[in-house]
């Protein structure tokens, strides 16, 4: 059985993918955040109703980048349905896509770290976008730290990656860029950088034992990306559906 595209549950998935990034997100992102808000004039960095939106530009930049990013997967999804034929190109995704997200999983939970190897694969392209981004420093406007969003959304991560292969079996290109749009949301509580839940996750970060559990919800995503039959909302959509 192959998951119905007419039932988008990757949606879902990807949200919990980048909630579950949440615990690589803050050392990585957080980071990045908070040399952007040391940039910012100190009238916007010390009066917390400017900062926000600021912020938040810095993440609407990056999610839309995740959707372009998506876009790319629909297209190559596309073009390995037609090669092989649906019923093999969406089964040849899914289990591409289970063994990215088995890998990422594992990656979270600290137990298969050379799988930020993968991180490398997206180098050149970060080479030939990261002057762009350094122009756009101190940001001076929302729109500079839309923009700059935007850059920092090709930042090499093996996580989005795992999500864009989650993204190639959405079944057409409006919906990997939305299962990335989706994937973006997911990791807003902990890049966003303000709030009670980004300090919850910042303690539960260091938690060996929160990154194991994460790191195998992650696996279990991707036994449902493999075996899609396995999950009762992809069943229920497919009957109902049919």
């Amino acid at each position: 059985m192959v998951l119905d595209p007419a039932f988008p549950t990757s949606y879902p998935v990807a949200f919990l993918m980048g909630f579950l990034s949440s615990v690589h997100c803050i050392g990585m992102c957080g980071s990045i955040i908070g040399t952007l808000t040391l940039s910012l004039d100190a009238k916007i960095r010390t009066n917390k109703a400017a900062l926000i939106p600021y912020v938040f530009n810095y993440n609407a930049g990056r999610i839309t980048s995740y959707a372009l990013a998506g876009a790319l997967a629909g297209m190559i999804d596309t073009l390995i349905v037609m090669s092989i034929g649906k019923l093999d190109g969406y089964r040849l995704l899914q289990i591409l896509s289970a063994l990215i997200m088995t890998a990422s999983g594992l990656y979270i939970a600290g137990w298969f770290p050379r799988f930020a190897y993968l991180e490398k694969a997206g180098l050149k392209l970060w080479k030939l976008i990261e002057p762009y981004g350094r122009r756009l420093i101190p940001v001076k406007n929302r729109l500079h730290a839309f923009l700059f969003g935007m850059v920092w959304g090709w930042l090499p991560c093996g996580l989005v990656y795992a999500a864009l292969a989650l993204a190639a079996t959405a079944g057409s290109i409006p919906q990997s860029m939305l299962t990335m749009f989706f994937f973006g949301l997911g990791t807003l509580p902990a890049v966003m950088g303000v709030g009670i839940m980004t300090g919850l996750l910042t303690r539960l970060s260091r938690l060996r034992y929160f990154k194991q559990a994460a790191g195998l919800f992650m696996i279990v995503l991707a036994l449902f990306a493999a075996l899609p039959w396995l999950n009762p909302m992809a069943y229920t959509a497919h009957s109902a559906i049919h």
